[in-house]
């Protein structure tokens, strides 16, 4: 048991390590992120050596059960892909440009529309995405209204990590309890609108409070450029697989369809239907941009870190744990121990982790609401550090790439008041359910 512990923390650290320190690696032109590395390591190491017994790790990824992370893989990468290839296609920044135009006369006006328009996207894509498109847009913008992008940047950040928990393709955590658990795509949505509406709420009155004072500032005339759809036809089809999609998703249940098989299928779907429109137009931009952008790393990080917990399970660390936790009596405070011991966990491991160890800590459990308040926690757990969430790392990257002084201390100074208001919100809708 020691030595599987001594592996697990150390890979965990070096992957620490390499986030804040060396995000990416650089061989002749291919570049990759390193945060997987050092997990992947450790995974080859614990299944090289007999130091766990391996027969149920194999047995899970040939299994046809929930548990099967290669399913849980295949549901976000295909959700991923739907979402970039709707990226590729302009229509993030088409909107964008659409809510800047109408609101530009007012920087409350402004920050009001978007947020409204990053929460409804979050909601039907996924965080990373829409961090990912939106945080370059916020930066052109400021730049040529020569406002603070700061609160503009921070606002995107929260609603995109709160919003991401009312669907359940909306975040890899997400996915994983929800798959685990065999809670349905319905049953996720009808569970976790309530807490996902109000911590929103209560994130945004706070958001306001903070920035009412810089807010007020008026906005420098300046005209942006205009932005059209880079591909009309494209969009349409992108933005009708990921509709069809969500809507399959909704009914699966009833249909008899796994969520991984309908989104393999649409994915599938639009994959062939952008190769078949490169050979035409003689343009490969759009599909080799959509599958470029498709986050990898996850692929074996996830599997890596599945294997770092199976091994630790084996030795019933996790069911310490658990027992531990089980000595409270009273149902709710236990939910909502569940909801700040997730929430603290993603910023030492980071959520991913974080949600693979609740798994196995939360296995056999007939209670939801602690399942739900883990959710809970793995979403707003990236608003402590940019540790909290992969989203988190690559946002500070960018800010960094375009000299945005926004530093480890100025995310946490934010981060601690935005958290703390979320967990209590989140602690009132888990009373009340």
């Amino acid at each position: 048991m020691i030595p599987v512990i001594i592996i697990t923390v150390l890979s965990v650290i070096l992957m620490i390590v390499a986030i804040l320190k060396f995000p990416t690696l650089r061989i002749k032109g291919f570049q990759t992120d390193t945060f997987f590395i050092p997990i992947l390591i450790g995974a080859i190491i614990l299944l090289v050596f007999p130091l766990f017994d391996k027969s149920e790790f194999f047995n899970i990824l040939t299994s046809n059960s929930s548990l099967n992370p290669l399913k849980i893989l295949i549901l976000f990468i295909c959700v991923s892909l739907m979402s970039i290839a709707l990226d590729e296609a302009g229509f993030f920044n088409y909107i964008a440009y659409k809510f800047i135009v109408k609101f530009k006369s007012s920087q409350i006006k402004l920050f009001i529309a978007l947020y409204a328009l990053i929460s409804i996207l979050t909601i039907f894509t996924s965080n990373d995405i829409v961090i990912l498109t939106f945080t370059p847009f916020i930066l052109y913008f400021s730049k040529r209204g020569n406002i603070n992008p700061i609160p503009y940047l921070i606002m995107e950040f929260v609603a995109a990590n709160t919003y991401s928990m009312i669907l359940s393709i909306g975040n890899p955590t997400n996915i994983y309890l929800s798959s685990v658990f065999n809670i349905t795509f319905l049953d996720y949505f009808i569970h976790m609108i309530l807490p996902g509406l109000l911590i929103g709420l209560f994130s945004f009155i706070t958001l306001l409070i903070m920035f009412y004072k810089k807010l007020k500032e008026p906005i420098q005339v300046f005209e942006v450029s205009d932005i059209k759809l880079k591909n009309k036809l494209l969009c349409i089809v992108s933005l009708l697989h990921l509709s069809l999609t969500t809507i399959l998703l909704a009914i699966s249940n009833y249909i008899n369809l796994e969520m991984w098989i309908i989104c393999l299928a649409f994915a599938t779907s639009l994959l062939t239907f952008l190769i078949i429109y490169s050979i035409i137009k003689k343009n490969s931009f759009y599909v080799l941009g959509s599958v470029r952008r498709v986050p990898y790393s996850l692929i074996p990080f996830i599997l890596s870190m599945f294997t770092l917990i199976m091994a630790l399970d084996s030795y019933g660390i996790f069911e310490n744990i658990r027992n531990l936790i089980d000595n409270i009596s009273n149902e709710k405070i236990k939910a909502i121990v569940y909801l700040i011991s997730s929430d603290i966990s993603c910023n030492i491991v980071n959520n991913i982790p974080m949600t693979l160890a609740y798994g196995s800590i939360l296995n056999g459990t007939t209670n939801m609401s602690y399942v739900y308040a883990t959710i809970i926690g793995s979403n707003i757990g990236a608003m402590l550090t940019p540790i909290g969430a992969l989203a988190g790392i690559m946002w500070i990257r960018i800010l960094k790439h375009n000299d945005i002084k926004y530093s480890f201390f100025d995310f946490m100074k934010n981060g601690f008041i935005l958290t703390i208001v979320s967990l209590l919100a989140a602690s009132i809708t888990l009373l009340i359910i």
